[in-house]
């Protein structure tokens, strides 16, 4: 699978020196959209790959969505794929202890008229190899057969798991459905639900 990198890991390193001292280095556990606001609904604007570190600016008081450092401003992460350092163990910032000292954040004025619009919540799983990147015809399929996103609570990596109400589609000779999901196709397992493969 080609990588693509979140363009501001230089300067989110860089700044991690000097005054940026009591900002949180985060680092993601599988290849992670970063996107332009603090939802699913969003455009993603960079991937955040697997082991990659950014700075934590804060998180927004009971949600799971976290801004970090990113070139020209902020760029949001789902805080259930990244891991911070707390009291020397690396913990999922989600499952953060309640004393850790992380900025408490304002969501973007627009981001209140979508907290009704999720179907229902991806459930987070433990984070897997992805699958061989899948043969370009199957890649093209499904590009050229778009369906109607459905936008769930959670964000879309592989190894999370579709809950039951989400319809997949099937690919002609291919043993992966697949489906459009906060915007970006993903080929699921039929048997499991999980995602095997983000289509980017």
């Amino acid at each position: 699978m080609k990588r693509i990198l979140f363009p501001a890991v230089a300067g989110a390193l860089i700044a991690m020196s000097g005054s940026a001292l009591a900002d949180t280095a985060v680092s993601a556990i599988t290849d992670l959209n970063v996107r332009a606001g603090p939802g699913p609904q969003y455009p993603v604007i960079g991937v955040l790959a697997a082991g990659q570190s950014a700075t934590l600016d804060g998180c927004i008081a009971n949600s799971k969505w976290c801004t970090i450092a990113a070139a020209n401003g902020q760029g949001w992460v789902y805080s259930d794929y990244v891991t911070a350092d707390f009291g020397g163990s690396r913990v999922v910032l989600t499952q953060r202890p309640a004393s850790a000292d992380i900025a408490v954040v304002t969501p973007p004025a627009d981001s209140a008229e979508y907290s009704d619009s999720y179907t229902g919540a991806i459930v987070a799983g433990e984070a897997i190899e992805p699958i061989r990147r899948p043969p370009a015809e199957i890649r093209t399929y499904v590009r050229t057969h778009r369906l109607d996103p459905v936008y769930l609570e959670g964000e879309v990596v592989t190894g999370a798991t579709l809950p039951d109400t989400v319809e997949l589609r099937e690919i002609p000779d291919y043993d992966y459905r697949y489906v459009y999901v906060n915007g970006q196709p993903a080929l699921i397992d039929p048997d499991t639900r999980r995602i095997m493969y983000v289509v980017r």
